[in-house]
């Protein structure tokens, strides 16, 4: 199974192949680099995924390029599964100052959609801490096309889980 979509690596550097809308989300999680690095380590450990309430099966236990990841919501028969493989991450950096960490990854065949979407964790100068998630997708095929307005919803829905598993993450939540 291969990437299945163009634009590999882009949400890196915030670029978006023509074609793909794109969502680009930001919340607030706190002050100091305590928060940042509990984020950071959520974030490169799946606890992101997790907290949003997402089963998550991953062959790495931190992202790491080329890992390969699955990760499902819903019950039983009715669960959605959705293969991924890393394409970048940032590490927090020793050093004190401006920087983030995270990754991001993009759909294998199977997914109900082509694209790719990142998590990052930042940190100013004067130490605010902010996540940001990237996403860029259309999708997979008809039957989900059909359904862009609900697979658009579901899109937003998850993504403010991962923006409350974040701050739970920041607060030091178990």
């Amino acid at each position: 199974m291969q990437l299945n979509y163009p634009g590999i690596g882009f949400t890196e550097d915030g670029r978006v192949p023509e074609g793909y809308p794109c969502v680009v989300r930001e919340a607030y999680l706190g002050e100091g680099r305590d928060v940042y690095l509990r984020v950071a380590r959520g974030i490169l450990g799946w606890e992101l995924q997790r907290r949003a309430g997402l089963r998550v099966r991953a062959d790495a236990a931190v992202a790491t390029p080329g890992a390969r990841v699955v990760s499902g919501f819903g019950v039983g028969p009715f669960r959605l599964d959705a293969p991924c493989e890393v394409v970048w991450v940032h590490h927090p950096a020793a050093s004190e100052g401006a920087q983030s960490a995270g990754f991001g990854y993009g759909t294998l065949p199977g997914h109900p959609a082509r694209g790719e979407e990142a998590f990052e964790v930042a940190i100013d100068a004067a130490g605010t801490v902010v996540l940001k998630i990237t996403a860029f997708s259309r999708p997979a095929n008809w039957f989900y096309a059909a359904g862009t307005l609900a697979t658009r919803a579901a899109q937003r829905y998850v993504t403010s889980r991962y923006i409350e598993g974040a701050r739970t993450l920041a607060a030091g939540e178990s």
